[in-house]
């Protein structure tokens, strides 16, 4: 099948990628929360995570990690999604924490956490630094919620593809950015972090089923 029909075929459905909403929307967050879980148990085994860790998954689309989180630590479990949708669907995943109080899904944006300074000791982004609009100073705002020495984990299941010509067709469908391994060191030192260390693994991409690179980055506050 020629790529560029196939991505005329799911653009009405991958523009849900940046801000689910409807029917379609509803769709495409149940289906990543099945695709990308390669990538989450993959990027996951490389950051230690202990039981008393305050987490914050950003951009937590159907709140997959957030359960996952919460089998891993005893302390409280924190989404956010700017997608109304998401926060919906997140919560209802993880009604009997929420209900307990172990856990809180709030609708909002990473440019402007309502959080206090030095909340948390882990913040997490799986496949949504793409859609940050101020990649910098977005980090520079996970850095002030996270308590000293704390750590924001990053995975993506998509790196910079030269002359891959779908990908460009999806950078500009979506108005997306999608950062090499370089530009995700420098702009998390730039933003203040210290400590930076990847992880690159060969895969597939969880939609196409093409080859793919992803990667995960762990830094400390």
């Amino acid at each position: 099948m020629n790529k560029n029909i196939k991505i005329i075929e799911d653009s009405d459905l991958l523009i849900n990628a940046r801000n689910p909403q409807g029917k379609l929307g509803n769709k495409l967050i149940d289906k990543m929360n099945v695709n990308h879980e390669g990538l989450a148990k993959w990027s996951l085994s490389h950051l230690d995570i202990s039981k008393d860790n305050v987490i914050l998954d950003i951009g937590c689309g159907g709140g997959v990690n957030v359960k996952r989180f919460l089998k891993m630590t005893e302390n409280k479990v924190y989404g956010i999604d700017y997608s109304e949708l998401a926060v919906e669907k997140s919560i209802k995943l993880n009604k009997s924490a929420v209900d307990e109080g172990k856990c809180e899904i709030i609708k909002g944006s990473v440019s402007n956490l309502p959080f206090n300074d030095n909340s948390f000791d882990i913040v997490t982004g799986f496949e949504t630094v793409y859609f940050w609009p101020d990649f910098v100073n977005d980090l520079k705002e996970i850095l002030r919620v996270l308590k000293d020495d704390g750590i924001i984990f990053i995975a993506n299941e998509a790196l910079p593809k030269e002359g891959d010509e779908r990908q460009k067709e999806l950078i500009e469908l979506l108005d997306m950015n999608i950062y090499s391994k370089d530009e995700l060191v420098e702009s998390l030192k730039l933003s203040g972090f210290s400590k930076v260390t990847t992880y690159l693994k060969d895969s597939k991409d969880s939609f196409t089923g093409e080859d793919a690179e992803w990667i995960c980055v762990i830094a400390q506050k």
